[in-house]
């Protein structure tokens, strides 16, 4: 992340975010600043127009990279723009020596769940959660408006 790129990184969020509203799915009102503020790695895919099309905003949690978030403006999805920013995490996660990546996702929507199960993710069973990932669980709680699932990866 760049400075200056906030503005582009929260119309980017809350553009990806319209995506769950077309499909019925009411979230509350989200506000990703703080989540920009908060994340150890922002990663920024640019559009043609230079200007941030999408992010990959990771943080870590029980020792291991934890991805918050990949958005994706939708004026932009299905381009291979999510794939590459979650290979980019990969790599870095990788080339630090890290042994997993977790995340926390909705279990069913295609491009949750399934999108990172294609992707290598797998179900990490509530008995192999640290005491972080089981605080940031918890936290999620007032986004579990469809079964949700940690996932988890070896990076490379």
């Amino acid at each position: 992340m760049r400075a200056g790129d906030e503005p582009d990184l929260v119309r980017v969020s809350l553009a990806a975010d319209t995506v769950f509203a077309d499909a019925g799915v009411e979230l509350p009102p989200d506000d990703p600043r703080p989540l920009l503020a908060h994340a150890d790695r922002v990663l920024v895919a640019d559009g043609t127009d230079g200007r941030p099309c999408g992010l990959a905003a990771t943080v870590v949690v029980d020792g291991h990279p934890h991805l918050e978030q990949i958005a994706v403006d939708p004026g932009h999805g299905r381009r291979g723009i999510g794939s590459a920013l979650l290979s980019a995490v990969r790599a870095e996660a990788a080339a630090l020596g890290h042994r997993r990546i977790t995340l926390t996702t909705f279990r069913d929507l295609p491009w949750n769940g399934p999108w990172y199960t294609a992707r290598g993710f797998a179900p990490l069973p509530r008995a192999e959660w640290g005491p972080e990932l089981a605080r940031l669980w918890e936290a999620e709680a007032d986004i579990r408006v469809l079964p949700r699932i940690v996932m988890a990866r070896e990076p490379a």
